[in-house]
């Protein structure tokens, strides 16, 4: 009774405001929505999807479904210390934080473990801010309910589906893939050659570190999912107009929202300095160690490993100066 009672003075209000004036702010929720930020995404690279990420209103989130894409078309040179083999990180989302962790002329060290008991719908436990980004938006969502805004509560609402919508096509999309052949109890040491004079090292269990180099964390979206993925990208566009009509304080309470949801977001992805995947997570270890030359970095993980091989493949050192005994790496192309 009190939610038909409810339902009745929405309409009515609906009703009075659908005669109202077109007021030019109302526009303004959902350009802020389309503004081409990537913070969503750079989110969901690093610490995955969440059942409370549909709660979570930020500008850009129409540009989830590109984290795929951050890493900018980069799939390093790697090397297995141990054996010698080169190959390539084929995990974008892995490159993208190789890419935010690594700085120029330095190495940086990371390690690679497997939590205790690892959760597939909350694997790890978020932060501080991913959390009072839901707050502001139930705190928002009430709000506009007090005010009996309807337009601006459907607004808020396609907004919820339409992260629902992505939310459901990334963890159908993220299904662990191929890893390559188990390894259990293996001990790796991976050398990473990024753009820009960035180095990475990665250790720990050699299954851990396949599972985030091999491979690719998105498999291409199947017919059902680009299907409902233009459904969003339409709701998106056609969501600018259901503000058209909102009251005032409808309009300021939305913008509030997404204004400080991309705020907290943003400070929260410069503090992330952990990538969890698959169960798994990866770590910076320590500070990164600055080197002046190269080949000062590739004659130092040379001596630690005992082998040069890998040096060779990767064109760190030229090949009439290395060991002709080991040679089982091969050459990767860059």
């Amino acid at each position: 009774m009190i939610l038909f009672e409810s339902f009745q003075k929405l309409i009515s209000t609906a009703r009075t405001t659908s005669l109202a004036p077109f007021n030019p702010l109302s526009l303004l929720p959902g350009l802020l929505t389309l503004t081409p930020l990537t913070t969503i995404a750079q989110r969901t690279a690093q610490r995955d999807t969440s059942p409370l990420d549909p709660l979570v209103l930020a500008p850009g989130l129409h540009l989830q479904p590109t984290a795929n894409d951050l890493n900018k078309g980069e799939y390093p040179a790697c090397a297995a210390l141990t054996t010698g083999y080169v190959f390539r990180v084929e995990n974008p989302a892995t490159v993208y934080f190789l890419q935010r962790v690594g700085r120029t002329g330095h190495l940086t060290s990371l390690k690679v473990s497997t939590p205790i008991s690892p959760s597939r719908f909350f694997p790890t436990l978020a932060s501080p801010g991913y959390y009072a980004a839901v707050g502001c938006t139930l705190f928002a969502a009430q709000r506009l309910y007090a005010l009996g805004d309807i337009w601006a509560s459907l607004f808020t609402s396609n907004l919820i589906l339409i992260r629902l919508i992505n939310y459901l096509i990334l963890r159908r999309r993220a299904q662990p893939g191929w890893f390559g052949a188990p390894e259990p109890g293996v001990q790796g040491d991976l050398f990473v050659l990024l753009s820009q004079d960035r180095w990475v090292r990665i250790r720990g269990a050699v299954d851990d570190l396949k599972a985030l180099t091999s491979g690719t964390w998105l498999r291409e979206p199947t017919t059902l999912d680009a299907f409902f993925g233009a459904v969003a990208q339409l709701l998106v566009y056609a969501n600018v107009a259901v503000a058209g009509h909102a009251t005032e304080a409808g309009v300021w309470t939305i913008v509030s929202m997404l204004l400080v949801n991309g705020g907290l977001l943003a400070w929260d992805n410069l503090r992330i300095r952990k990538l969890s995947m698959y169960g798994r997570t990866m770590e910076v270890a320590g500070e990164p160690r600055k080197y002046f030359r190269r080949r000062d970095l590739a004659e130092e993980l040379i001596g630690e490993s005992g082998r040069d091989d890998w040096a060779v493949a990767m064109g760190l050192i030229v090949k009439d100066k290395a060991s002709r005994e080991k040679n089982d790496g091969g050459r990767v192309i860059m």
